[in-house]
């Protein structure tokens, strides 16, 4: 058993205590985490595709997707690859955190929402099958048409498969050590109306998906990432401002420095997770001035309406910004 507390004092006010009720190994370096409020109780809702960050009690903050079933209000349950390359935070919940222990939780939110259509193609490739499995409980439950496409190294590295069984032949299972690199091309078939194509996996699956659906409608593919995309350099080399409306304060972000360090070291703690722009969990709304996006979460329309950003990677192009803060 670890040691347990409460979220710090200072933890931000969407930040909450919850206790881990349940850890169950699910596949070969996969487990879920049930987690429930200590003195029970409903927990706030959420949608598939939401994710929760996880404020561990070594420190480290890590965004994980919701799995479980969204109709239970008590529980939240999450899947946790143990990463042989990663910064520590699922090397810990696989090897430290325990039943009983207290960990601090923000959200959920929702970068990844499961929108309304006609026909549903889902793609995971490993742990990308966790946001992924309460989307095609609702798309069975809204009685629409979809698939699935699961690929992962090997069989017995894939989670969920006892959960997925039951749908039969709508959930297509290809482990590459027994048939290869997934067929894109072959399970997407032509481009179609009313067809929504979500994918969730490593960077080549991403980058594979959007080059097979390079010819199907505007928005037709939705994807979340493990890491962020490659982006060039800042527009601006020089200092711009950050006014933060809500303290009346101003700061003046330099080269080299993020808009997220900028404002903290002015005394406004902004919750923050991966710091790479992929987890939404920074979002700040913008009030004035033109942000230089950064992220690997908004959309071309998303982007051009400038009203937010995600401030541990996105900067700015006018020299000032105003932020809801």
């Amino acid at each position: 058993m670890t040691t347990t507390a409460p979220a710090p004092a200072s933890a931000p006010a969407d930040v909450a205590a919850l206790r881990v009720t349940g850890k169950d190994v699910r596949a070969d370096g996969v487990l879920t985490l049930d987690l429930a409020a200590p003195a029970g109780g409903r927990l706030r809702d959420w949608t598939p595709g939401a994710h929760i960050d996880l404020v561990l009690p070594n420190g480290l903050t890590r965004q994980y997707s919701l799995c479980g079933d969204r109709w239970d209000p008590t529980t939240y349950r999450v899947g946790v690859l143990r990463e042989a390359a990663g910064r520590g935070g699922s090397a810990f919940v696989h090897d430290e955190l325990a039943v009983g222990d207290l960990v601090g939780v923000g959200g959920p939110r929702n970068n990844f929402p499961l929108v309304p259509a006609d026909s549903y193609l889902f793609v995971a490739g490993g742990i990308g099958i966790t946001p992924l499995v309460p989307m095609v409980r609702q798309a069975e439950l809204l009685g629409a048409d979809w698939r699935l496409l699961y690929g992962g190294r090997r069989r017995s590295s894939m989670a969920f498969l006892d959960e997925l069984a039951p749908y039969g032949d709508r959930v297509e299972v290809r482990p590459e050590d027994e048939f290869g690199l997934l067929d894109l091309a072959g399970f997407l078939g032509t481009p179609r109306p009313g067809v929504r194509l979500y994918s969730c996996g490593p960077a080549p699956l991403i980058a594979a998906m959007e080059t097979v659906a390079a010819g199907w409608p505007p928005y037709a593919l939705r994807t979340e990432r493990f890491l962020a995309e490659e982006r060039g350099a800042p527009v601006r080399t020089t200092p711009f401002e950050v006014e933060l409306a809500r303290t009346g304060r101003t700061v003046t972000v330099s080269p080299g420095v993020s808009v997220l360090d900028a404002v903290g070291d002015a005394g406004v703690e902004v919750l923050s997770s991966c710091r790479q722009g992929i987890c939404g969990t920074c979002e700040s709304g913008v009030l004035a001035g033109e942000p230089d996006h950064r992220d690997s979460l908004l959309d071309d329309a998303e982007r051009a309406a400038g009203d937010t950003m995600y401030i541990c990677v996105s900067r700015s192009k006018s020299d000032r910004l105003v932020l809801d803060l």
